[in-house]
C-alpha cells in the first residue's frame, strides 16, 4: 500500500526536483542530463577488491545525482525510477560495449540484469526494493533500443549482514564475504543469457565483488564472467580520469 500511495503522490501532487529542487518539476532538464547524458565510463575503486568484474558508472556520486538516488531510495521518490532506470541502461551499454563485453553479453544474446539483493528489513522500512526497481525501468529502456533484456533476480542474501555505511574499503569485504548465494533455480532462469550485476552505487566495489563471486559458486550465466553496471561511483569509486 505504502508504494501504491508514493507513486499517487508523486504522480499528482506538485513537487520540486529532486536534483537541484527547482521548482514545479520532478527532474529538471539539468539534473537529468547529469544522470548519464555523458555516457558512462569505467569505475575503478581502489584497493580494487579481488574477483571485482569491469564496472561502468553513468555518473559522479555527487551533488544532484546523489540527491536524486537518495530520494528514489530512502524517501520514497518512485517516478524517479525512470530517470535512474535510463542512467543504468547507458551503464548497462557501455558494459557491453567495452572490453570482453560482446562475449560477456553473449554477442546478441539475451541480456540478464542481475540486481543486487537488499535485505529484507530494508526492503519493508523503505517500502519498496530501489535497486531492483531501477533495474526493471533499465531493462524496459534497453529492450526498447533493442537490447533483449529483462531483469533476473538470482541472488539473494544467505546470512545478515551489518549497514555498510560507515564501514571501511576492508571492513566492507569482510562483512560480505561469502554474504550472497544463487538461488534455487538461477540456473535454469539465467541459461543463455550473458548476466550484467547492476547496483545504484558502487563505493568501495565489495558489494559487486562479493556478487560475482556468488554468480560463479552458483554456476549461473554458463560460467561466463559478468560484467557489472552502476548508475553512479563515488570518488572512493574512482570513475576513470580522475
Amino acid at each position: 500500500m505504502r508504494g501504491w500511495w508514493q507513486e499517487l503522490a508523486g504522480l499528482v501532487l506538485p513537487v520540486d526536483c529532486a536534483g537541484c529542487g527547482a521548482a514545479r518539476v520532478l527532474l529538471c532538464a539539468g539534473c537529468r542530463e547529469a544522470l548519464g547524458g555523458a555516457g558512462a565510463v569505467r569505475a575503478r575503486p581502489f584497493p580494487r577488491p579481488e574477483g571485482l568484474p569491469a564496472v561502468f558508472a553513468a555518473a559522479p556520486y555527487e551533488g544532484p545525482v546523489r540527491a536524486v538516488l537518495l530520494a528514489h531510495k530512502e524517501r520514497g521518490a518512485l517516478p524517479l525510477a525512470g530517470a535512474l532506470g535510463a542512467a543504468l541502461a547507458v551503464s548497462v551499454l557501455a558494459a557491453l560495449a567495452g572490453p570482453g563485453g560482446g562475449a560477456a553479453a553473449g554477442e546478441g544474446r539475451e541480456v540478464a540484469l542481475v540486481p543486487v539483493p537488499s535485505a529484507r528489513r530494508q526492503v519493508r522500512a523503505r517500502g519498496h526494493d530501489p535497486v531492483r526497481r531501477i533495474a526493471l525501468a533499465a531493462a524496459g529502456r534497453l529492450r526498447r533500443a533493442g537490447v533483449p533484456a529483462r531483469v533476473a533476480p538470482v541472488l539473494r542474501l544467505r546470512r545478515a549482514v551489518a549497514d555498510q555505511a560507515g564501514l571501511g574499503a576492508r571492513e566492507r569485504r569482510e562483512n560480505l564475504a561469502g554474504a550472497l548465494e544463487a538461488c534455487p533455480g538461477g540456473v535454469r532462469l539465467t541459461a543463455g543469457a550473458g548476466l550484467v550485476l547492476v547496483d545504484d552505487v558502487v563505493t568501495t566495489g565489495a558489494t559487486l565483488a562479493e556478487a560475482a563471486r556468488a554468480v560463479r559458486a552458483g554456476g549461473l550465466g554458463a560460467g561466463a564472467a559478468p560484467r557489472a553496471a552502476v548508475v553512479a561511483a563515488t570518488r572512493t569509486g574512482g570513475r576513470t580520469g580522475e
